[in-house]
């Protein structure tokens, strides 16, 4: 009968958390547990405790006990001794945490084995399992424990050996003997050795059943997640595997059978859960303690400094605009500061403070705000925000509410130069490595990866895989359920193949689970003691030690959290800036720039903001044109409304309408006037939101806060809770319910689309400082741009059209003038030498040191100056194939066929310098004369050749492109480039072209050939696929070099955007496979009947299929059209207009190109596919 089994407790099980190796997720394992009426259940994942707090919260939510244990790696010898012995030795114990003192014995241990025990696993030794066993208890673990492994090789007495001594170390009852029932031949055997030892030496047992999944069925999938972890297929005979489908979370019957002749060994289970009880301690924070020389309580201290900042900030404002009313400042610092202080958060704000002091003291760029921490007064006086929050009209209480006590989240963006710098000063100040960490964070087998992975190792081909992958919608999070549904095929795959339907039903088990662990980008966690007290820590892939516990998690239980972010954008905005000082020029004072710079919205209103911070996207420059701002407002705007809520809703082209008058402003009542006038009624801010609430229906700020997060939230019984408030508010302020309804409900539907106008407002700024560069000095922000992209060949070759688009020369590299990055030669950008393929630093700081001594005036003059120890031949022939030795003459085919030459003979030079007997006789030997050799007299190379090796040896042409005689043509056929492509969606019609770079063909399970294809035009390179019905007609087009057009679909996965190809065409046949129509624009004072007979002749020898029309233009400009009958349909091409515009004197012939799907378009047409005429 079921009510006689008894109580039973997991004890050993590995989670999700166990990465790559459990498949349990904490959710459904507390569900089973639930299922299976066990009051209690613990956590061991291997090696690590990340999911600790979560299950512990979890646990306690759905009502059972959660126990929080690891299942350490113990070293053969010490933690220190790292041999392949070592780790081929290596055995598992299982650490319970007693209570609080053993959880935290608990981190120590688990932080210890990552930071100084690591050896391909996490190691602690039994030295320190002494020092740190209190308040734990120890199982034996698996086959793989110590002791069961000494049974298995016989060894009887050793492992009674160890019995006592780990007996001796946790003490009596708190160490047991772990016997297990998991199907494996030898677990019957050690389980009969540990009944005797523990019968022999009074040590319980205890059952359990190493659970790695959650149901027996699930086998398949956990063997899968193995062969992901391990890189291997299921077909792999010598992979890692279990040799059991008996890892699984087994029932109290299940375990009762295995185990009731097993004294103590179930009943131990429900005792030992008994006796862990941990608590945590969620509502206190730990600040890190801010010391000041000056010995000020932390209070007085933030008071004085706040004072003092906002004295200083003040005049400035004072110096702007003297009428400023202080007294409005006043009353909201003072409000601000008293929050502050009564939520007991001043010494988060002075540490704050005190970093960006340090960065900004240290030439180290700081953004102007990030976040909601713009709204703040303090904030801003303190030097923490560049942004006046009340002329802006940013709100307090959206970053600080002070009716809910949560901590301020100041995320704070640094120049990516200098943010290690920063965080070096904040672990040397707030007592090193032991007190301060960066956060951890999880990557996941999300639902497009998992297919990848699970086909992968199920050894499904590749190319199969990729399509199914593909089929998965283009949706921000979908899951495969979800997938499956909007996506047919998908079922329909698996329905017809057996394989594809396994690879289906093992993904839905482990789609989800964390795949690895990494650095948050980010994340930086301060404590006020060493934060092992508080959790385990971690072994970042560089070295960096990291918290074992995510953003969330640290923040839960009770650590202060900062947010240390990269921008390139503030390095660009530095690195353009010096350079307007070397030109011997003053540099712009960005801080206090006026935000009325005419030129400024000339270019944002043009579109023309490649490269400014936000807004380069085609998309935004698209509706920058459309909005064309005048204003900082209307830049907060932008950056507020570019984004999927606000454009599938209208609201931009309700916004973009009413600035410019084509719909009226309307209000639903006046008091909605102030707060919506800068933004023409529209509600685009969350602020707005908020101050509807206060000023309709007398909601506290705090209040509204509430009511701006439930909109996000959107939970129906909330809203409806603040719909009434709102009403009811709105009637003590004489507004009718059915007035205040309607409001309400504009609030909700635009307010969850609502932005945070505080964080707009912030990198509004850092976007006009960006468009304000670049308006005013063009060329010194375009290199800025290069070198922040340096690294990037796409993001160079970008840049570099860019600068030809605004007619800024970019000079090849020069080994007299270049220095490591670009720099600005008058007007124009001198490449730096980093961006030459194979030279490296060492390298250029050789070149730059030996010109010091004057410009090198040759091949032979460089080789017998610069140190070649340093830079070798493989350096100089890069330099030499990019044009870097082009100022000192000769050809470059000249300098290579003689560098074998010229380094024999710079080395001969060098050598006899260092002579010591040429030393004695200073002056009598020139080394400048011994034997310099002679350039061979060759050829240059020819265009292509030279072209080619500034290819190879930057990763992009610099002195011209194959591709710049079709430039026309690539003008009008192609709808996107290999950037803007980027932007495209999942399935849209693309045309491109460029030239094959490189073709792998490939044969299918069909026999068919297809290939894979990569093109290149003027921005870079993209991939296409050519299957097998188009390969056959176009294989002698995919050829290198070749100029060619693909058109086809855009294929988007997580990682890279490729082309479908449905149809590859020469470049030279565009022309005429792709025109719609031709047109013919014949000037009448300039033709005679004598030349429409010849035109007549002419047309009647290039027939054809495209429609032609006569536009017969009189001298006042205006127009008849004519179309000529269809039996005079024409074919396009070069030839047909060369005879045309020979036979008329000047260019005639106009055409319209076809979209993709061959459907012409309107010449005006505009969006998505257009059509280009010439």
């Amino acid at each position: 009968m079921t009510e006689d089994i008894p109580d039973f407790v997991h004890l050993h099980v590995h989670t999700q958390y166990s990465l790559l190796d459990g498949a349990i997720r904490i959710d459904d394992l507390l569900r089973r547990a639930a299922e299976f009426d066990m009051k209690a259940v613990s956590v061991t994942d291997h090696g690590t405790m990340f999911g600790a707090v979560e299950f512990f919260q979890k646990a306690i939510a759905a009502g059972i006990k959660p126990i929080i244990g690891c299942e350490i790696y113990v070293a053969p010898r010490t933690r220190y001794d790292k041999t392949p012995l070592d780790n081929k030795d290596l055995s598992h114990l299982i650490l319970l945490a007693r209570d609080e003192e053993g959880y935290r014995n608990l981190c120590k241990l688990a932080t210890t084995a990552q930071l100084e025990g690591f050896y391909y696993r996490p190691r602690i030794d039994k030295q320190i399992l002494k020092e740190y066993s209190r308040g734990l208890i120890g199982l034996t673990a698996c086959l793989h424990g110590e002791i069961p492994r000494q049974i298995k090789q016989g060894n009887i007495n050793q492992a009674e050996e160890v019995a006592r001594e780990y007996n001796s170390i946790f003490g009596e009852n708190n160490f047991f003997l772990e016997v297990q029932n998991n199907g494996i031949a030898e677990q019957e055997q050690v389980n009969e050795a540990l009944l005797d030892i523990g019968q022999r030496l009074s040590i319980p047992l205890v059952a359990s059943n190493d659970c790695h999944y959650l149901d027996k069925t699930d086998v398949r999938a956990h063997d899968v997640l193995l062969c992901i972890q391990t890189g291997k297929t299921v077909e792999d005979s010598e992979r890692f595997k279990f040799r059991t489908d008996q890892l699984y979370f087994k029932s109290k019957a299940e375990m009762y059978a295995a185990f009731k002749d097993y004294p103590g060994a179930l009943s131990n289970t429900v005792d030992i859960a008994e006796r862990c009880n941990i608590r945590f301690d969620f509502k206190t924070y730990h600040f890190p303690r801010f010391a000041d020389p000056s010995g000020l309580d932390t209070d007085t201290l933030f008071t004085q400094k706040v004072q003092q900042g906002f004295g200083l900030r003040m005049q400035r404002l004072k110096d702007k605009n003297p009428r400023i009313d202080e007294s409005v400042y006043q009353e909201r610092l003072g409000y601000e500061m008293s929050v502050i202080q009564d939520m007991g958060f001043s010494g988060y704000f002075l540490i704050v403070a005190d970093f960006i002091r340090y960065a900004k003291q240290n030439n180290i760029p700081v953004g102007p705000g990030r976040g909601s921490a713009a709204g703040s007064l303090v904030a801003y006086s303190l030097g923490i925000t560049d942004l006046d929050p009340i002329a802006h009209g940013l709100i307090f209480e959206r970053f600080l509410n002070p009716a809910r006590k949560s901590m301020p989240d100041i995320d704070v963006d640094f120049c990516i130069d200098g943010r290690e710098e920063v965080y070096k000063y904040v672990v040397d100040k707030y007592g090193g490595g032991d007190y301060v960490a960066q956060i951890i964070t999880f990557g996941k087998l999300k639902t497009r990866a998992v297919i990848r992975d699970v086909g992968r190792a199920l050894n499904i081909p590749l190319a199969e895989v990729d399509a199914i992958a593909k089929m998965v919608p283009d949706i921000l999070n979908i899951r495969l359920d979800e997938a499956l549904e909007r996506e047919p095929r998908l079922l329909e795959l698996a329905r017809h193949k057996p394989e594809i339907d396994e690879l289906i039903n093992i993904c839905r088990v482990l789609e989800g689970l964390p795949r690895h662990a990494s650095t948050h980008a980010a994340g930086v966690v301060i404590a006020d003691q060493p934060l092992v007290n508080y959790m385990p820590l971690y072994r970042g892939k560089k070295g960096e030690v990291v918290t074992q516990y995510d953003m969330k998690i640290v923040e839960k239980i009770g650590l202060v959290k900062f947010d240390f972010l990269g921008l390139r954008n503030l390095t660009v905005i530095a690195n353009t800036l010096d350079l307007i000082a070397t030109q011997g020029r003053t540099p712009p004072d960005l801080d206090n720039i006026e935000l009325t710079d005419a030129a400024t919205y000339h270019l944002l209103s043009a579109g023309d903001t490649t490269g400014v911070f936000q807004l380069e996207s085609s998309g935004m420059k698209d509706l920058l044109v459309r909005l064309k701002p005048e204003t900082f407002d209307d830049v907060i705007a932008l950056v507020a409304l570019y984004r999927p809520g606000p454009m599938e809703s209208g609201m931009i082209d309700d916004y973009v309408a009413r600035k410019h008058g084509r719909k009226k402003v309307e209000y639903l009542l006046p008091q909605l006037e102030p707060i919506l006038k800068e933004t023409y009624g529209v509600i685009v801010y969350q602020e707005q939101v908020m101050k509807i609430a206060s000023d309709l229906a007398n909601y506290s700020m705090a209040e509204a806060d509430d009511l701006r997060k439930a909109m996000g939230k959107k939970i129906p019984a909330i809203m409806a809770e603040h719909r009434e408030r709102f009403v009811s508010g709105g009637a003590l302020n004489q507004i009718p319910a059915e007035q205040a309804a309607p409001i309400f409900s504009l609030m909700e539907k635009f307010g969850g689309y609502g932005f945070n106008k505080s964080h707009s407002a912030a990198y509004a700024l850092i976007a006009y400082q960006t468009a304000y560069l670049k308006a005013h000095y063009p060329v010194e922000f375009m290199a800025s741009l290069l070198t922040s992209e340096m690294h990037s060949t796409d993001g160079v070759v970008k840049y570099i059209v860019e600068c030809r688009n605004h007619g800024i020369a970019v000079l090849p590299p020069d080994i007299n003038y270049s220095q490591k990055s670009f720099t600005v030669d008058g007007d124009r950008i001198r490449f730096g030498l980093v961006a030459v393929k194979n030279v490296g630093e060492a390298a250029i700081e050789a070149i730059v040191e030996s010109r010091e001594d004057g410009a090198f005036n040759s091949l032979f003059d460089f080789c017998e100056r610069v140190d070649l120890k340093k830079v070798n031949k493989r350096v100089i022939e890069s330099l030499i194939k990019c044009g870097a030795f082009d100022s000192t003459g000769a050809k470059r085919s000249q300098k290579m066929a003689a560098l074998e030459d010229a380094l024999d003979y710079g080395q001969r030079v060098q050598k006899e310098r260092l002579d010591p007997q040429i030393g004695l006789f200073d002056g009598a030997v020139n080394p400048q004369v011994i034997n310099a050799p002679a350039l061979p007299d060759i050829e240059e190379w020819s265009e292509n050749q030279r072209l080619a090796f500034e290819k190879e040896s930057l990763g992009f042409y610099v002195s011209g492109h194959p591709l710049k005689r079709h430039a026309e043509l690539l003008d009008k056929f192609t709808n996107a480039n290999a950037i803007s492509i980027k932007e495209l969606k999942n399935g849209n019609a693309v045309r491109i072209g460029g030239l094959v770079r490189s073709t792998k063909i490939i044969k299918t399970k069909r026999g068919d050939l297809m290939a894979f294809v990569t093109i290149e035009d003027l921005h870079g390179a993209v991939e296409a696929t050519v299957f097998s019905r188009v390969y056959t007609g176009v294989s002698d087009l995919l050829v290198e070099d070749k100029a060619i057009f693909i058109q086809g679909q855009v294929q988007k996965d997580e990682q890279s955007v490729k082309i479908l190809a449905e149809k590859v065409v020469a470049m030279e046949k565009a022309e005429e496979i792709w025109t719609a129509s031709i047109h013919f624009k014949i000037e009448i004072s300039r033709t005679d009947r004598e030349a429409l007979v010849s035109l007549h002749q002419i047309l009647k020898k290039h027939t054809g299929n495209c429609k032609a029309y006569l536009h017969l233009r009189s001298a006042d400009n205006s127009d008849a059209i004519i179309a000529l009958p269809s039996s005079m349909r024409l074919k396009a091409g070069g030839a047909l207009m060369r005879d045309v515009n020979k036979l008329l004197g000047y260019n005639a012939v106009e055409t319209l190109c076809m979209s993709a799907n061959t459907e012409p378009r309107p010449n005006n047409y505009r969006s998505g596919w257009f059509n280009k005429s010439r």
